[in-house]
């Protein structure tokens, strides 16, 4: 027991030294960094402020819940975990900050990304069975005793699924312009180090009904030398199952960006279009959380059993697991970047492009076992930036 305890204590420091070591190096190089003095350092904006959103394309699986029913849906109703799936787009809003003082090539700046997506599906699947004539003694067509049932129920299949999660990602960062003169003469490349603060969330809950087995079921006895015609049943299935899970990661870790801006077009002063890019890497050290429970029931009315206006239903209750809780530490990698085209006036500036965040092996999206997924968002964005004196 006490060799686990030390090694999670060297595991824990180990995390705090990184961060340590990474906020203390870029204070350290801020700090002491010389000032250069730029002719153009009067009329350049010190404080950047930048606004924007995302549409992304979400990239987060985990295990489909797919009870084990005695009797199998049948294949003319799709099974049910084609409607359980997560949202496929989500949106995202982010803000950002960054303070470059007169006379420096420094910039400090905060950001804070926040998305949410949301998928509600309730699927109604139902065969839709014909009245069936009966004859009450088939041996004698001359009687001509004949009577149409109406069916009272159906093959169905109801899914109802309901998928909802939120992303919190947060950047502290101090960068310096290294001025590398291979992207041109007004280019611009910065290369920041800092700390990224992420964190996911993720609902789900699904429902299910179904009668897999419905039909029409009579039977004849012989009477009086005849075949007669003593009853008609609707034997079914009627099964239930309900499933909930509240998945989490939250962590935080030390990150270094580089980012660069290259005009082709236009001037500073009536307009330039510029080539944007940049790419992120980070480390987070943090943990994944994890509930999950589930249930479901069984009802069968028996074939045969009907006399007299009477039938038999017996009930089946599956036992169900208890609710499995899980929690651990995970170290996470983190691998980005984004491309666009920006115009830029000295106070303000426009950008359009692709963002894409890739967080690898950052939640257990298991039921009974853990079961690792990443957790990626990628798609379109733009942003408006406004520069104040």
């Amino acid at each position: 027991m006490s060799e686990l305890i030390q090694k999670n204590d060297s595991r824990a420091t180990i995390r705090w030294k990184l961060l340590a070591s990474a906020s203390a190096l870029t204070l350290i190089a801020y700090v002491s960094s010389p000032n250069l003095a730029k002719a153009e350092d009067a009329d350049r904006p010190s404080i950047w402020i930048e606004l924007g959103g995302q549409l992304s394309r979400l990239e987060d699986n985990s295990e489909f819940f797919a009870p084990n029913f005695p009797t199998p849906r049948p294949s003319v109703l799709e099974p049910s975990q084609k409607f359980e799936k997560p949202p496929f787009f989500g949106f995202e809003e982010d803000g950002k900050i960054s303070l470059q003082p007169k006379n420096s090539d420094w910039v400090l700046s905060a950001s804070l990304r926040y998305g949410r997506a949301l998928k509600n599906s309730h699927v109604q699947q139902q065969t839709k069975p014909a009245a069936t004539r009966f004859n009450f003694y088939p041996t004698m067509p001359s009687a001509g005793q004949y009577f149409t049932r109406q069916p009272h129920a159906a093959r169905f299949a109801e899914t109802r699924a309901r998928n909802s999660e939120t992303y919190t990602i947060l950047d502290f960062q101090a960068g310096k312009d290294v001025g590398l003169g291979i992207f041109g003469k007004n280019a611009s490349s910065t290369l920041s180090l800092g700390v990224r603060f992420a964190q996911f969330q993720d609902k789900s809950s699904v429902n299910l009904k179904s009668d897999p087995d419905w039909h029409f079921q009579h039977k004849y006895y012989l009477y009086g030398g005849y075949l007669e015609l003593q009853f008609v049943v609707e034997p079914f299935h009627s099964n239930a199952a309900a499933f909930q899970a509240e998945r989490s990661f939250r962590g935080l870790g030390p990150s270094l960006s580089w980012s660069s801006s290259v005009p082709f077009a236009g001037d500073p002063q009536g307009g330039e279009l510029a080539f944007d890019w940049d790419v992120n890497l980070a480390v987070i050290f943090g943990r994944q959380r994890t509930r999950t429970s589930h249930k479901s029931t069984g009802r069968y009315q028996s074939p045969g059993t009907y006399f007299n206006g009477k039938h038999a239903l017996v009930t089946t209750s599956y036992r169900a697991p208890p609710p499995q809780t899980r929690s651990r530490n995970v170290t996470v990698p983190n691998v980005g970047g984004s491309v666009g085209l920006s115009w830029q006036l000295p106070n303000f500036k426009m950008r359009l492009g692709y963002r894409a965040d890739f967080f690898f092996g950052a939640m257990d999206g298991g039921i009974e076992t853990p079961k690792t997924y990443d957790r990626n968002f990628y798609g379109p964005f733009a942003s408006v930036s406004i520069g104040l004196p």
